[in-house]
């Protein structure tokens, strides 16, 4: 059975163009398939790269990318080479901009930039936050935006995706007693660190409720009242160690609003203006 490369280009992560290529290929289960997933192609040089590439692999070209110019690059390249490709964004923004009466897009290029440049810079967070959850990765902890410390449950994660879903790179890492806080934290700007705290009795309804989730008893140590003392008291004697950070309650309050006041605090330590719109 001869191998079959499939290209896929996207000026994102990808994921979009791989869900419905891998979609489309369970019709062809006769062929034995290499899907090449190619991220992050936002530059003409990028892309002419990769199409040689994938020319010298008779490869079949699959992509998703938002800017017309780009888009243009890819027809015309694979055309001169003789490959088939398939652009699945395109002719959906063309019926867009149809249907909304957009036109003259060309003169609009400073605009499209600006918004372009906001969205991989929010495709780069969110990659880099995934990355960083729950302290998996520390060697490059000196590239986060904002770093967010706390024992579990006090909604380190889901502060994370939420910031980065803005364009805030977010690393977060777990206080757990007894366990020593890795030296990187203290080799990066002290500002961009937050620590985050919770009441007693919030705390451990929300463990309770995450047992129950996942069939577990919940009246093991990770829900006990009193090791929930002693985590929070563990927290905030490293806090206190640490009082360079600003620690946030977020006992009973809604996410947007705990993140909305890490970024004003952020950005005034940090020496710039909070804007919400800034990624």
């Amino acid at each position: 059975m001869n191998k079959v490369f499939i290209y896929v280009l996207s000026d994102g992560t990808g994921e979009t163009a791989m869900t419905m290529t891998k979609a489309a290929l369970v019709h062809y289960t006769d062929h034995d398939f290499n899907i090449v997933r190619c991220k992050n192609m936002r530059t003409v040089s990028q892309l002419e790269t990769i199409i040689d590439e994938a020319f010298t692999k008779k490869a079949f070209i699959i992509h998703t990318i938002v800017s017309p110019q780009l888009r243009q690059i890819v027809r015309d390249k694979t055309a001169g080479l003789g490959l088939k490709q398939v652009d699945l964004l395109g002719p959906l923004l063309t019926e867009l901009d149809q249907f909304f009466n957009v036109v003259d897009k060309e003169k609009e290029a400073g605009i499209l930039h600006s918004v372009d440049e906001k969205y991989y810079r929010r495709v780069e967070a969110i990659e880099f936050t995934v990355k960083h959850d729950d302290g998996k990765l520390l060697t490059d902890l000196d590239k986060s935006d904002i770093v967010l410390v706390g024992i579990s449950r006090t909604s380190k994660t889901p502060l994370s995706l939420f910031l980065s879903h803005k364009g805030w790179r977010v690393t977060n890492i777990p206080l757990v007693p007894n366990v020593p806080l890795p030296e990187e934290l203290f080799k990066i700007d002290q500002r961009k660190i937050v620590g985050l705290i919770i009441e007693p009795d919030s705390l451990q309804r929300i463990r309770r409720n995450r047992l129950e989730k996942f069939g577990q008893d919940p009246g093991g140590d990770y829900a006990r009242i009193d090791k929930i003392y002693d985590e929070i008291d563990y927290a905030k004697k490293i806090f206190a160690q640490n009082k360079r950070w600003p620690v946030f309650n977020v006992t009973e309050r809604a996410l947007e609003e705990t993140a909305t006041e890490i970024l004003r605090v952020v950005c005034t330590r940090m020496g710039f203006k909070y804007d919400p719109e800034m990624f």
